[in-house]
């Protein structure tokens, strides 16, 4: 069993920044890629930004340039700046992890959190 822990988000001024943390941990062999994606009212949920085990990171056109993402081991950070009001949204973390016994390939996701941006 494998959980993904996220923290970080809230209300935020339009301009301002947050980080959002996300955490994996349990029967975890290792992790591939890790990312983050949302989902704003009515709409459906799209991938923000996404980071490889070797490093490699690619984003939405939407948040070139404001937000970065970045890895420690087990532990995906999602840096926001510059936040504008279409960047409300809850925010999910997604792992794409090796488990040990039984050794399974499989995608995990976090329970989500709240970024609201106000004008």
């Amino acid at each position: 069993q494998v959980q993904l822990a996220e923290s970080g988000g809230g209300l935020v001024q339009a301009g301002g920044s947050l980080r959002l943390s996300c955490a994996a941990s349990g029967s975890i062999f290792s992790i591939n890629a890790m990312g983050w994606h949302r989902q704003a009212p009515g709409m459906q949920r799209e991938l923000v930004a996404a980071i490889t085990s070797g490093g490699s990171t690619n984003y939405a056109d939407s948040v070139k340039g404001r937000f970065t993402i970045s890895r420690d081991q087990n532990t995906v950070y999602l840096q926001m700046n510059s936040l504008k009001p279409e960047d409300t949204a809850v925010y999910y973390c997604n792992a794409e992890v090796i488990t040990t016994t039984p050794i399974l390939l499989d995608d995990y996701w976090g329970q989500g959190t709240q970024v609201t941006v106000s004008s």
